[in-house]
């Protein structure tokens, strides 16, 4: 699944709509919040990486790789019409791509967008 640019989070709005009334579970290196919205007809994404989480190229492999996440994961999805934000933690920039990838299907099995191990979609 690509994400289409439409799926974006980009009004400050929503940003803090996320986070004031959505659910967030922390892990090493991203935080992960989400809000179901039943009158979205797909996900809504957002990336949040601050000067702390590493230098520009940083921030900008960062992204890369949560994008990847969500276009990897999103088909399993127990319900899509939601908004998710991913923040990366400072430290995000120095881990491998696996290392990511583990504590972001972590935090989202935490929050009930996954499916558990052995759980079906």
């Amino acid at each position: 699944m690509r994400l289409p640019r439409t799926a974006s989070i980009t009004r400050r709005e929503d940003f803090a709509r996320i986070k004031k009334t959505g659910q967030a579970k922390a892990g090493r290196f991203v935080i992960l919040s989400t809000l179901p919205d039943p009158a979205l007809l797909t996900i809504r994404t957002g990336f949040i990486t601050t000067k702390r989480s590493g230098k520009a190229h940083d921030r900008v492999l960062l992204r890369r790789r949560f994008r990847a996440l969500v276009q990897t994961y999103a088909p399993e999805f127990f319900e899509i019409r939601r908004y998710l934000v991913t923040i990366a933690r400072p430290g995000a920039a120095l881990a491998t791509y696996a290392e990511l990838e583990a504590d972001w299907v972590r935090q989202a099995r935490r929050l009930g967008i996954l499916p558990r191990i052995g759980q079906a979609p």
